[in-house]
């Protein structure tokens, strides 16, 4: 048995020892683009690239700094190569979180160039459980017990096609870039 996936763009990509170079913004928008939030459960489908996307615009209207936002976008990257798993039973998967944070790590620091004070991690952290609780009142009518999770934005939550979300989120992605003087 191989041990590497092939990725969209025909990278053998180890998961057990990746390599920054393998890393590539095409193979995050269309692999993130094709999965869905809360492993399929929700009463239609929303990809993990639309909710990254949707995050960004929420970390932009909160006016955080670009490297927010573009953290806020990559903040599920590591599911393109892991996938998603749901909060609950990741939480009790030690290794794979560990294998997550070195990952999404890597994406970072390619991507960023420097970790994430702790500060912005909290508002990554804070746009993605607010578009979190507004999915699930949506998608399932609960509401989670998050402490916060008000939005700025209007996130449409229609099912949108997978191309055109790839094609948003590498608008986005190269939106920040500029922004922020990466290209």
């Amino acid at each position: 048995m191989k041990d590497y996936i092939t990725t969209y763009t025909g990278k053998h990509f180890t998961v057990a020892e990746p390599k920054e170079e393998d890393i590539d913004i095409n193979d995050i928008a269309h692999a993130l683009s094709m999965l869905s939030r809360a492993n399929g459960h929700f009463s239609q489908f929303y990809s993990v690239g639309q909710h990254s996307v949707d995050c960004a615009y929420e970390a932009i209207e909160r006016e955080y700094s670009m490297r927010v936002a573009l953290a806020c976008l990559l903040h599920d990257a590591s599911e393109a190569y892991l996938c998603d798993i749901p909060r609950p039973i990741k939480n009790k998967m030690p290794e794979y979180l560990k294998a997550e944070e070195v990952l999404q790590n890597m994406i970072y620091e390619k991507f960023l160039k420097l970790p994430l004070s702790e500060e912005e991690q909290k508002q990554v952290s804070s746009v993605d459980d607010a578009l979190l609780f507004h999915e699930f009142k949506l998608f399932t009518n609960e509401e989670l017990d998050l402490p916060e999770h008000e939005i700025m934005t209007r996130p449409s939550f229609n099912t949108r096609s997978f191309s055109d979300v790839e094609e948003e989120f590498m608008l986005m992605f190269h939106r920040i870039q500029a922004a922020l003087g990466n290209e």
